[in-house]
């Protein structure tokens, strides 16, 4: 019976029994999602090409610069300029060393030249004892006990024999007293030296 009616109306009949329109939108939906997504992919894709493109440019920046250092870079010359440089700087230290200990050495020497410039300055141009006190120097005497005294030295006697036989130096800029026993068994430059350094 149904073969009977006409296959145009059955089609027709067929349609509008079936509502395919929201098929048809879910079916625009996806196909619109499917081509965003194939954008989006070629845009990445893109990106990506492009930063490989960039990364393997500097890999072989790198990798000719890496070739030129190499082979321009000898093991033995730079173990040679190594030692060579080691070998300077002992030279040098050596050499620091040794001047120091001259420069040490110097002081020392001009302090005692000092102090034995001072020693002959007291003891005028005819010499004499350290503490010798008689007639006719006895104001040699006392221009050296003046000139002790302006240095911060006072010298006392001995009670018994009269000889010089105690310092007392004092040194304002540092505060301190020494007291110094004078013993005869030392020469008057040891006793010069020994002020100058307490002064």
């Amino acid at each position: 019976m149904l073969l009977e009616e006409d296959p145009s109306t059955l089609i027709r009949h067929t349609i509008a029994n079936f509502n395919i329109a929201p098929d048809k939108l879910a079916v625009a939906r996806v196909s619109e999602s499917l081509s965003t997504l194939q954008q989006a992919r070629d845009l990445r894709l893109r990106d990506a090409e492009t930063s490989l493109k960039k990364l393997s440019r500097t890999l072989n920046t790198l990798h000719s610069q890496h070739t030129d250092l190499t082979s321009t870079h000898s093991s033995a010359a730079h173990a040679s300029e190594i030692a060579r440089l080691d070998t300077q700087k002992f030279r040098t230290a050596k050499s620091v060393s040794d001047l120091e200990m001259e420069t040490e050495r110097l002081q020392a020497q001009a302090a005692d030249l000092a102090a034995r410039l001072q020693e002959l300055e007291l003891q005028g141009v005819d010499g004499g004892d350290f503490g010798g006190a008689s007639g006719s120097v006895e104001d040699e005497v006392l221009l050296r006990l003046k000139v002790y005294r302006s240095l911060g030295i006072d010298i006392e006697r001995d009670s018994k024999d009269g000889e010089f036989s105690r310092a007392v130096v004092r040194n304002d800029r540092k505060g301190d007293v020494h007291v110094v026993n004078i013993d005869r068994k030392f020469t008057r430059y040891f006793y010069a030296n020994y002020f100058w350094q307490i002064l």
